[in-house]
Formats: structure tokens, C-alpha cells, sequence
């Protein structure tokens, strides 16, 4: 996400960077390219218009000019506008995190809204999963959708993936039934919160908006999301403030998120409706959402990584039993292709080397660089691939692997030859630079192990 607006707004302040001193006439060249690559990241015109403004009253000032960096000065009203725009707010960070509302009398009912095809199925699905595992809360789903084939099926499959309660499904009720029996079930049931996932339409009409504002009535519901596709760029800017008028939505869930390269819905839908981006859909599986954090995203967008949820996703999915055998064997220097393995599957449970690389300052050259390579994010799975083919003692001791044994691990794994050996490449890098670390010590081993990325597959040297 922002990648093509974190590239451009890169380019401008890579400028402004190498001049000593600013002129009013060098902010104003800066701002109009920053406008421009706003637009091209799909924001709201007025939203640029009230951002470029806010940036350029305090940039021109004389604080700024007469700075010892005033190039870094501008960066950092950039960055604190960005924040702003985005619902946070710069002299408290952290404070600004705005996640789903529980404080009420259970069951909470926490209606879902949005067009058809926003995903809002999965997303009712993936928010009770982090509910259930995250808050420790014992959750109902409940699918109002009445319209479109299978819907109802298609949330009772998920709840059976996710292992999150479904109410049952009768035929003939309409969506004000449903609810009011879901609600009756709910505090039955004992249960937390009560999710509700309502039909969608291809666009906003009269009747979508009477059944939901029936729904809503009959329930009393604590929060109201509305699901949008961030790859709709203006027009999901359009669609939210149309339901926040005729709703009162409480939040948004921006889904998609992944896919899109600009960000401008993000970035605009706060602005427009006022409301708090609370969740973001980042992959296709049921536990890829995460909070929205202004400004983690404003230090993305800027190129300055986000070091905090990398830590903290590396801390969900990073098996700590397993990390500290592996850190207990490079400290002896000792590194085979069951560690390698290992490696590559954590990896790939953090969302996989672009996902990693997004959070870190100062890649977006090196991210172009593997873009230009056309580097695959799938040859993590292969390289696991070819290595579970390995015998025992091909893993424990990769010198053994020779012609004759590479035929057989490329013909088992689906690979060539010269994946195989790409990878043994690979590993005997990586073993090397992991001998190198073990006689550096403790600090030396954590200052090398950015060095040791070099050495994972698709990574550029």
C-alpha cells in the first residue's frame, strides 16, 4: 500500500534533502509536486487542497527557513499533516489507535455495512477471529444477507474454518427477523458480541439503505463499520459518506489494502467523514487484519518503515521455542538446512519478504530493485519445497548433495537443478555469515543480522 505515493514523495524530499537552504519559491516547487502525487494516489481534491495548504502556512515560515536542515524541517510538517489527515495526532503517538468499541452491555452488537464485493463477509469473519483469539471474547455471527446466493452459507463456512459461532440458518426470514432472533440467541447464549453481516448492493440505492436503517433500529447496534474496498479509490470516498449520513457509521474497514499500490481511499476517508479507520484487511487469510495506526502508515508513506509492527507481528507469529534454539545454534556457529527451513517458514507466517520489507526504513530502492528482478514471493514455498525433499542427512549435511541427489531432490520438489542449486548457494552464504556473527558476540551478533537478510532468497545483495 502507498507505494507509488511513498515513491514520488521520496523523490521530492531526496531534493529538498541536498539544498543547504530553502527559499519560499523551493517549498512552493515542493508542494506542487506533492499535490500532484496526492491526486495521482487517488485522494480527494478536497482533501488535498486543505492538506497542501496546512503543510505550506507552516513550511513557509521562518522557523523552517532559517533552520540548520530546513529540508528535514519540511519532512517533518509533512510527516505531522500526514498524521493529522489520517486521524492522529503527532504530540501523542500511540494515543491516536482507534480499535473496535466493546464498552457496553453484552452481547455487543457490532453491525457490518457496505457495498457487495467490499468484502464484508470476510471481514466479519476475520474481526470475530482477532475478537475471539486477541480479546479472549465469545463470539456470534450472524449473516442478514438475503440476497445474494449462498451468502448465508458462505459466513457458516467461515465460521467453521475460523472456529467462530454461527447462528443457524432458516429459510423464508428476512434481515429484521434474523436480527432480532441473532440478538435473542446472543444473550442466550452468553455470548460477548454479536457480529451482523448485511447484504450489499452494487451501488448505493433507497433499498439497501431502508433495510439496513431497519436492521439498525431493531438491534441498537454499538458500532456500525462500514467495509470499503481501498481499490475504488474516489469512489469508495463517495460511497462512505453516503452511509455515514444515512447511518451513522462509527468506523471504517478498509480491505484490499494489500493490493493497493496508491492509498488514496485511506488517506482521504478519514478526512471526508470524520470517522476513524479502525481495522485493515492486508492478505487473503482469516487472520490477516490488523489495527490502523496513523501514524505507523504516515512513517510508511514517508519511507520511514514502522519498526513497531514489525516487532510486534514478529511476535504473534515467531515461535519462541523455535527462535531460541535457532539463535542458541548460530551463537556456536552452526547453521544446516533445517535452520534454513525454519527460517523460511517464519517468514512466510510474517507475510512473506515484501510484507517484512514494508516495514522497514529506507528499502523502498531495494523493493524496486526486486520489483525490477521480478522476484517471486512463491519461491519461498518452493525453497521449502526442495529442501523437504532432502533426506535427513542432506539437511543435517548439505556437502553431500551431488549431482545424482540434486536430480532427485528437483524431480520431488517440482523444481530444476538449478533451483537446487540456487538455494545450496544460498545456504552456504548464509552459514557463513552466520560463523561470522557467532565470533562477533551479542552485539555483534544483532548489528549483523541485517546482514544475514542478505542472504534469504529474493533478496537483493
Amino acid at each position: 500500500m502507498f507505494e507509488n505515493l511513498s515513491g514520488k514523495l521520496g523523490q521530492v524530499f531526496d531534493r529538498l534533502r541536498k539544498r543547504g537552504a530553502l527559499s519560499e519559491a523551493d517549498v512552493n516547487e515542493a508542494m506542487r509536486e506533492v499535490r500532484v502525487a496526492l491526486l495521482e494516489a487517488d485522494v480527494a481534491l478536497p482533501v488535498v487542497k486543505n492538506f497542501i495548504d496546512n503543510v505550506k502556512s507552516k513550511a513557509v515560515g521562518q522557523e523552517v527557513l532559517r533552520s540548520v536542515t530546513p529540508g528535514q524541517m519540511v519532512i517533518k510538517i509533512v510527516h505531522d499533516s500526514l498524521i493529522e489527515m489520517l486521524g492522529g495526532r503527532s504530540d501523542a503517538p500511540g494515543a491516536e489507535t482507534s480499535e473496535i468499541d466493546l464498552a457496553a452491555v453484552a452481547p455487543v452488537p457490532i453491525l457490518m455495512v457496505g457495498l457487495q464485493g467490499s468484502g464484508k463477509t470476510t471481514s466479519t469473519a476475520k474481526i470475530a477471529l482477532r475478537l475471539t483469539q486477541k480479546d479472549r471474547k465469545k463470539v456470534l455471527m450472524a449473516s442478514l444477507d438475503v440476497h445474494r446466493p449462498a451468502a448465508q452459507e458462505q459466513l457458516k463456512i467461515l465460521g467453521e474454518q475460523t472456529g467462530v459461532a454461527c447462528l443457524p440458518i432458516v429459510p423464508g426470514q428476512m434481515p429484521v427477523e434474523i436480527a432480532k432472533r441473532a440478538l435473542q440467541a446472543a444473550k442466550l447464549g452468553g455470548y460477548d458480541v454479536l457480529m451482523l453481516d448485511t447484504a450489499g448492493r452494487l451501488h448505493v440505492d433507497e433499498a439497501l439503505m431502508l433495510e439496513v436503517a431497519a436492521v439498525r433500529d431493531a438491534t441498537q447496534p454499538h458500532e456500525v463499520l462500514l467495509v470499503a474496498d481501498s481499490l475504488t479509490g474516489q469512489d469508495a470516498v463517495n460511497v462512505a459518506k453516503s452511509f455515514n449520513d444515512r447511518l451513522g457509521v462509527t468506523g471504517i474497514v478498509l480491505t484490499r489494502v494489500d493490493g493497493d499500490g496508491r492509498g488514496g481511499a485511506a488517506l482521504s476517508m478519514r478526512a471526508v467523514t470524520g470517522k476513524p479507520i479502525k481495522l485493515i484487511g492486508v492478505g487473503e487469510k482469516l487472520d490477516a487484519i490488523e489495527p490502523f495506526h496513523p501514524q505507523r502508515i504516515a512513517q510508511r508513506i514517508l519511507g520511514m518503515g514502522d519498526i513497531v509492527s514489525l516487532v510486534e507481528k514478529a511476535a504473534e507469529t515467531i515461535e519462541k521455542e523455535e527462535a531460541e534454539r535457532l539463535a542458541a545454534r548460530v551463537q556456536k556457529g552452526q547453521f544446516d538446512l533445517n535452520d534454513m527451513a525454519s527460517q523460511l517458514k517464519q517468514l512466510r507466517k510474517m507475510g512473506g519478504m515484501s510484507s517484512v520489507m514494508d516495514m522497514l526504513p529506507g528499502v523502498g530502492k531495494i523493493k524496486q530493485q526486486m520489483a525490477g528482478a521480478n522476484v517471486d514471493e512463491r519461491m519461498l514455498k518452493r525453497q521449502e519445497a526442495i529442501i523437504a525433499s532432502m533426506t535427513r542427512e542432506e539437511r543435517k549435511n548439505p556437502k553431500v548433495i551431488h549431482a545424482s541427489r540434486k536430480k532427485r531432490i528437483a524431480a520431488g520438489s517440482g523444481t530444476s537443478v538449478q533451483d537446487v542449486n540456487k538455494l545450496l548457494k544460498q545456504h552456504l552464504q548464509m552459514a557463513d555469515m552466520m560463523k561470522r556473527m557467532s565470533k562477533l558476540g551479542q552485539k555483534g551478533f544483532m548489528r549483523s543480522m541485517m546482514g544475514a537478510m542478505g542472504g534469504l532468497p529474493g533478496m537483493p545483495k
